[in-house]
């Protein structure tokens, strides 16, 4: 019995550090390193490693974006000349100044998050970096302020990128209205898909109880898009879990 007990807690315990600890499904941590040091670190701007660097010592530093997701996400933006884009859960803003540099100059991103606070410690990082001027930052519960831009068919079908890393227990009502606010051809990102491999665990698995609950809603979002007509999606396995959605009418 002693050594089911054990058996357990280490299995929690490999959970809850996946998604809380590394930000990345990678078995292997000296993988992850060698990722991070070989590809993402060289490339990375200053004003990005400052940014990350700031965050990493804030008590909530797991909520940051990955540094590989977010170089993931800087290539896709250029690749599809995104221009017009939507971050939901902006934290401290390494993700959201990672978006500001890939776009162009003239390019604006509509960032929503529950409080400022957090946003303000990065912002004088991002005003050095000279593209504050890309960012409207709107503060409150993102639903409300969808809504609002779903009344307003100006709005509709004018993103080009939206980005989700919030709520998990929302994910499916954001998706309900981005997909009328994102263009045809457009992406949007959700972020936490695979939610430590938690997704897979058995339902009695002994894990945090508000770690699986939010786990029941992140698999509800998976089967949501997986069936979605409107919608092509491919879920990759970067950092903990990214599901790209593309939409298609």
């Amino acid at each position: 019995m002693a050594a089911n007990r054990e058996g357990q807690e280490e299995n929690k315990d490999r959970y809850f550090k996946l998604v809380h600890g590394n930000q990345t499904l990678l078995q292997s941590e000296k993988l992850y390193e060698y990722i991070l040091e070989t590809s993402v670190y060289p490339r990375e701007p200053q004003c990005l490693k400052e940014i990350r660097e700031l965050t990493y010592k804030h008590p909530l530093s797991v909520m940051m974006t990955s540094p590989d997701e977010a170089q993931f996400f800087s290539m896709l933006l250029k690749l599809i000349n995104a221009k017009n884009t939507m971050e939901i859960g902006v934290f401290t803003g390494y993700s959201l100044l990672a978006t500001a540099l890939a776009i162009p100059d003239d390019g604006k991103i509509l960032a929503l998050d529950i409080t400022k606070e957090h946003y303000e410690k990065g912002l004088p990082i991002i005003q050095k970096a000279g593209v504050a001027h890309k960012i409207d930052f709107r503060e409150g519960p993102a639903l409300p302020l969808l809504d609002q831009l779903i009344q307003d068919e100006k709005y509709h079908g004018t993103f080009d990128f939206v980005f989700v890393d919030a709520d998990k227990d929302n994910y499916v009502n954001y998706h309900k209205r981005l997909i009328e606010l994102v263009k045809v051809g457009g992406v949007i990102g959700y972020d936490n898909t695979l939610w430590g491999g938690s997704v897979v665990a058995p339902p009695d698995a002994d894990l945090d109880e508000h770690f699986l609950y939010l786990r029941d809603f992140v698999q509800e979002l998976n089967k949501a898009l997986a069936v979605d007509p409107r919608i092509e999606i491919c879920q990759i396995s970067i950092a903990d879990g990214v599901t790209l959605c593309r939409r298609i009418g």
